[in-house]
């Protein structure tokens, strides 16, 4: 029987899912299981996010732009992959997680006059200055690894965008994919550390995109109320294929893995990058989302229809703080 395919949310990144999804050995979707669910989640709310960030960053379109767009640069791993603790901090009166907790350890280095939006510094930064940024009770993993992006990724804001990515975004246009100039389509060929791809069977490359996407999302989310920025193909934007999406699908028997992958996330055993397992736990994440809201679509009336990151988040926010293991790769790129 052949398996079915999202048909609303065409985008290169579905279409490149294709090949790991049909010949899959670790990893399996249930769209009876996606039904089921569809069945009560279709009449939550399941808003566009009022702000991804947690907390306000004030009205300057261009700060808001650099702000979103330095932090996704560095937002991936953050459980230690020897403790297994997640990064936390408080700040604000409260504590934060997870990524939460990566912004606000960038809000307080800007309210304490770092200009870590600036590329001018970012390209000189050190990896002492990232431990200061970063301090908390729980000590951020892949410091030199974060180190080296941003001074890539500022080398390149200085070189071509006079140090801010504000210049970056009006230098394209708004949309994901324009033949090669969409704004995606721009982020992830002139700064590699947004070029999330992996290969595949018989030379094929799979596209998840994950932190470019959403980087643009949280733009799209934070400025298009107010006219700032909007994403005129947003509904061609996937879910962003991380650890928490797939956590999320597991509780719900949406996906479910094989004995032996199961039971080296139970026990905290490193999955590969690139790795057979690893591209399948994240094609069938974006694959199953997919097919997810378009079940959620056909409960709801045609003024109430989402898009796939509306599911995405809603599966994030409930469950981005747990406590249960998750698959673990150490990567930059979620």
């Amino acid at each position: 029987m052949p398996l079915p395919w999202p048909s609303r949310f065409e985008s290169p990144v579905l279409e490149s899912l294709r090949p790991v999804i049909e010949s899959s050995r670790q990893v399996r979707t249930h769209p009876e299981k996606i039904a089921e669910h569809a069945g009560w989640l279709a009449y939550e709310e399941l808003p566009f996010p009022q702000f991804l960030l947690p907390f306000g960053i004030g009205a300057d379109r261009n700060q808001a732009i650099d702000f979103i767009l330095v932090s996704t640069c560095v937002n991936f791993a953050f459980t230690d992959f020897t403790a297994h603790e997640v990064f936390r901090v408080d700040f604000g009166g409260k504590r934060w997680w997870d990524a939460e907790a990566m912004f606000a350890c960038l809000k307080r280095a800007t309210d304490e006059g770092v200009p870590v939006l600036d590329g001018r510094y970012l390209r000189g930064v050190r990896r002492e200055d990232l431990e200061q940024i970063f301090r908390g009770p729980v000590r951020m993993p892949m410091l030199e690894e974060r180190t080296e992006i941003l001074r890539q990724v500022g080398e390149t804001l200085c070189e071509r965008y006079e140090g801010f990515f504000h210049n970056f975004v009006e230098a394209h246009p708004p949309r994901l994919y324009a033949g090669g100039r969409g704004i995606l389509e721009r982020l992830v060929e002139e700064f590699p550390r947004f070029n999330d791809v992996s290969p595949a069977e018989r030379g094929h490359e799979v596209k998840f995109y994950k932190l470019a996407q959403l980087g643009l999302w949280m733009l799209h989310c934070a400025l298009a109320p107010s006219g700032g920025f909007r994403l005129e193909d947003i509904e061609r934007m996937t879910a962003f294929a991380d650890y928490i999406v797939p956590m999320a699908l597991r509780f719900m028997n949406i996906l479910t893995y094989s004995p032996e992958l199961e039971a080296k996330i139970q026990s905290w055993q490193p999955i590969g990058r690139d790795s057979r397992e690893e591209v399948e736990i994240r094609a069938h994440s974006l694959y199953a989302t997919a097919l997810f809201t378009e079940e959620v679509n056909k409960r709801r009336p045609a003024e109430r229809q989402i898009i796939i990151p509306q599911l995405d988040a809603r599966l994030w926010t409930h469950y981005h703080a747990s406590f249960t293991p998750h698959h673990l790769t150490r990567t930059i790129m979620y």
